[in-house]
């Protein structure tokens, strides 16, 4: 991330909201994504591309969640003990992991979009080879998209105390310009109006074809779409208005707005953790019925192709008619999952 996680300078409130935020982070994240992570290895005996896609977004979210602690005894101890290689290196993964959540949502709503949009298109396009070839591309992509991290970022003693402060130093202000714009345009603009258009477009041809609950549909959807935005916008808020400082020439953290500015993003950054743990939270609630019929297995059957979907489509039927089919009992209709489609998920 182009922002700084630790600063002694920060008011113990401040400190002690940022620790609340990332505890509450590790406590519900860890657990969760590694229940997700073996629900899908273990409990599902034939793997479908959304879970591949689930799973490498668990994968992400774990990687993120691992370097909280570095960043909790930073907060805590208010100094960075843990060298230049260590700042760099926790900052790009977490910077690796956000952009790879990021384009994993993003594949995964515009992948629905398709299935609910071109049925047919989608079946011939939603193979495991074709999921292995995207993965790759978003992982590499992330990998590339996270550089900026390691260029800028150091340790840096802190200007009122003795201590260090893991922190990114530019150059000049148009390159601390750029970096703000560039992570808020590539991790949370672009991504951010897919994942609208998608869910936009997937609610309106849910509703002209009258899919039975879809209230319930577009509750989960609007509830996707409101989570996405609230754990990332405030933070890129704040860097759109630090590069517009630095833009005017303004140095970081001068000014009444600019130390505002430095001492919220101490605590957004570590509310930007929590978007890392809040997934599983959405499986569960997704899950319904599925989490007291399936147990622990209610993520693998969440992430299965309902069978009498996929029958209807192949008899070209619509997919009013599909919703209105029979389901079976254990299985969640296209109203109940998040990544259910009219295909099977092979």
């Amino acid at each position: 991330m182009a922002t700084n996680t630790t600063s002694p300078a920060a008011p113990s409130s401040l400190g002690v909201m940022a620790i609340t935020l990332l505890s509450v982070a590790l406590a519900v994240g860890l657990p969760g994504n590694s229940f997700v992570v073996w629900s899908i290895l273990v409990k599902m005996r034939k793997r479908s591309v959304t879970a591949l896609l689930v799973l490498n977004l668990a994968l992400a979210d774990l990687a993120v969640l691992l370097t909280a602690p570095f960043f909790l005894h930073s907060v805590a101890r208010g100094t960075w003990i843990f060298g230049v290689t260590g700042c760099r290196l926790f900052h790009y993964i977490c910077g690796v992991s956000m952009y790879a959540s990021v384009l994993l949502i993003t594949a995964m709503s515009l992948d629905r979009s398709l299935a609910v949009a071109r049925p047919f298109v989608s079946q011939k396009l939603r193979t495991k080879a074709v999921a292995r070839w995207l993965l790759a591309i978003i992982w590499a992509a992330s990998v590339l998209l996270a550089t900026p991290v390691i260029v800028y970022r150091t340790v840096v003693p802190h200007p009122n105390n003795r201590s260090l402060v893991c922190f990114p130093k530019y150059d000049t202000e148009r390159h601390r310009a750029f970096h703000l714009l560039f992570e808020a345009l590539t991790g949370f603009l672009l991504p951010f109006l897919a994942v609208v258009a998608s869910y936009s477009d997937i609610g309106r041809r849910l509703r002209a074809r009258r899919f039975r609950r879809s209230r319930r549909t577009g509750r989960l959807v609007a509830l996707i779409i409101l989570t996405f935005a609230a754990f990332w916008l405030p933070y890129h808020l704040v860097n759109l208005a630090e590069a517009g400082r630095a833009l005017a020439g303004q140095a970081a953290g001068t000014g009444p707005v600019g130390r505002r500015l430095r001492l919220a993003r101490n605590v957004l950054i570590a509310l930007a953790f929590l978007s890392s743990s809040v997934n599983p939270v959405l499986y569960a609630c997704a899950g319904g019925g599925l989490l007291r019929l399936a147990g622990v297995g209610f993520v693998a059957k969440l992430l299965e192709g309902t069978g009498s979907e996929t029958s209807s489509t192949r008899r070209g039927g619509t997919l009013g008619q599909t919703a209105r089919a029979a389901p079976a009992p254990s299985e969640p209709g296209p109203a109940e999952s998040l990544t259910a489609s009219t295909n099977p998920l092979e």
